[in-house]
């Protein structure tokens, strides 16, 4: 009985919370990059204080692409997401008013940003990306900065149409999808992200070769860097703007303190050691807004 009696009277604050803050869930859309149970396993802990601080449900969504991500933000089925500046590009070309912008991911070094890094595997004899002409390359996704927006148009601007330079290009679905394909030899050579900080060999110190590495997806002592992106500035963290504004202001505050409470979930979030996560700027995405509007022919 006395159970039944603390479940009840737990529900009923839980309800009073949700009540007050206007809410009844909250939802957390995590973009691709590598499957969905590990994004899952990554964002738990988060997931878990959020709903603790908020007082109602709080859910993870995983969307199989980008646009899942995007398209819920836009329609208001997401609340929350770390987006690609892409991502966020294509958010805010389509509804300005759609989110607002949060926090963003500060390096160990102080920075805000991050590299597109081609690779090969080392027995492959890639050395560079001239070495890759005539072969498989992937990207990640057509919604993906460092997986296909900003190296796209650098490598297009190097080397010309890319169909008619690579053998063929391929859309791999995501980055872990990048790096496993060439490590399995479905890519000769491909595109993926890292704060290019730290050690090659433990996969730099935040990114999608670090979270590959820490899993076991990748031996980074098999695989070299062939070609290397300018600095791309470092992704948003966003809400939902029709959200309360406690709502947000919680949210936005525990985020930002979550190097200081809990650092191994604040790795788990960041894809590997970083800094902390701090506020960002519209202004930070103007080059990515004009890269977007070429993309889509705006």
């Amino acid at each position: 009985m006395q159970k039944l009696l603390t479940a009840t009277a737990l529900a009923a604050v839980l309800a009073t919370q949700a009540a007050a803050q206007g809410i009844t869930e909250f939802n957390i859309g995590i973009l691709g990059g590598e499957n969905a149970q590990d994004r899952l396993n990554s964002n738990e802990c988060f997931r878990a204080m959020v709903e603790e601080a908020l007082g109602v449900p709080v859910r993870l969504f995983t969307p199989a692409d980008y646009d899942g991500v995007i398209q819920g933000l836009l329609g208001g089925t997401i609340d929350y997401a770390w987006l690609g500046p892409s991502s966020y590009a294509k958010i805010y070309l389509t509804d300005p008013e759609a989110v607002d912008l949060m926090l963003t991911k500060q390096n160990a070094d102080g920075s805000t940003g991050y590299y597109s890094i081609g690779f090969a595997r080392v027995d492959s004899g890639i050395e560079t990306i001239e070495d890759a002409r005539g072969k498989v390359f992937a990207f990640a996704d057509v919604n993906s900065t460092s997986g296909y927006l900003v190296p796209g148009a650098e490598l297009m601007a190097k080397l010309g149409p890319l169909e008619d330079y690579f053998g063929e290009v391929r859309m791999s679905g995501g980055h872990e999808q990048t790096i496993v394909g060439v490590m399995n030899g479905d890519f000769d050579a491909g595109v993926t992200w890292a704060d290019g900080l730290g050690n090659w060999e433990d996969g730099f110190n935040s990114g999608a070769l670090r979270r590959a590495a820490d899993a076991g997806l990748v031996d980074m002592s098999q695989i070299r860097e062939i070609w290397r992106s300018a600095l791309i500035p470092e992704g948003p963290m966003v809400l939902r703007s029709a959200l309360p504004q406690d709502v947000k202001d919680t949210v936005t505050r525990l985020t930002a303190d979550l190097w200081e409470t809990d650092p191994e979930c604040a790795y788990n979030v960041a894809a590997g050691d970083a800094k902390d996560f701090v506020p960002v700027d519209i202004s930070a995405y103007e080059g990515i807004f004009a890269a977007r509007r070429l993309q889509d022919g705006m």
